[in-house]
């Protein structure tokens, strides 16, 4: 069945690139938690979507369909939809694009975090609990290597 262009265009049309829902609701959990970020900080590669600057951890909300997620299933999908060749070049150039920022905040010596949008949506608390791990682990691994005297 084809999609009315019409349609298919306002919807593309109405997807945001920052200030989404997902980014919104994993910000509002994470200020409620007492967690202080920035942004979209442009300041580091591939303007994270939140930036907790002072434990060096850079966190993505990505959606399932533009970032990939399941590549070997959605791939085959693509090609045989319309537009394939864009469609898979597209979410093609966003993964690698999303490997090279990664590797540049690691040599940064951030620590990157990716969540999918409806793991945020459907388990806020979980993403919560695992940027407070990834904080509690860079705190211990940070801690002065004392030697002690027995």
């Amino acid at each position: 069945m084809a999609r009315d262009t019409k349609i298919t265009s306002n919807n593309m049309r109405q997807i945001r690139s920052k200030d989404t829902s997902i980014e919104l609701r994993l910000r509002k959990a994470l200020w409620h938690s007492g967690y202080r970020y920035r942004k979209n900080f442009k300041k580091l590669p591939g303007s994270p979507d939140i930036v907790l600057t002072k434990y060096k951890i850079a966190i993505f909300c990505d959606s399932e369909f533009f970032h990939g997620k399941d590549w070997e299933i959605l791939k085959p999908r693509l090609e045989k939809g319309s537009h394939p060749d864009y469609w898979v070049n597209k979410i093609e150039r966003n993964r690698n694009r999303d490997w090279e920022n990664d590797k540049k905040l690691l040599f940064l010596g951030y620590t990157v975090i990716h969540f999918w949008g409806q793991d945020i949506l459907k388990r806020t608390d979980e993403c919560v609990q695992i940027i407070k791990e990834t904080i509690w682990d860079n705190e211990l691994r940070n801690l002065p290597n004392e030697n002690f005297d027995f």
